[in-house]
């Protein structure tokens, strides 16, 4: 890799205040001034990214999520307004 053209790789925590959980990886988000740090649990200092949701509060990753019934919503739709064609 040529030097000086690539951001800079390092460790960060990611933040998920919905869950309140947390997890160390590397990125190249870097510490801006004023940036938030957390002491992790190796004794270590790392800036943090406060996220909105993480695989631990997305529904996906949780099985909450709800599966919309689109097959029912069209028999209602023709209950309710008549099928195509019919007068």
């Amino acid at each position: 890799m040529r030097k000086g053209i690539h951001p800079a790789y390092g460790p960060v925590v990611f933040r998920d205040r919905a869950a309140n959980h947390a997890f160390l990886t590397r990125s190249t988000l870097t510490a801006a001034v004023g940036q938030k740090t957390v002491e992790w649990e190796d004794g270590n200092t790392y800036p943090v990214v406060d996220v909105e949701t993480s695989n631990v509060s997305h529904p996906f990753y949780t099985g909450t999520a709800r599966v919309l019934d689109t097959a029912g919503r069209v028999e209602r739709f023709e209950r309710r307004y008549g099928k195509r064609g019919e007068a």
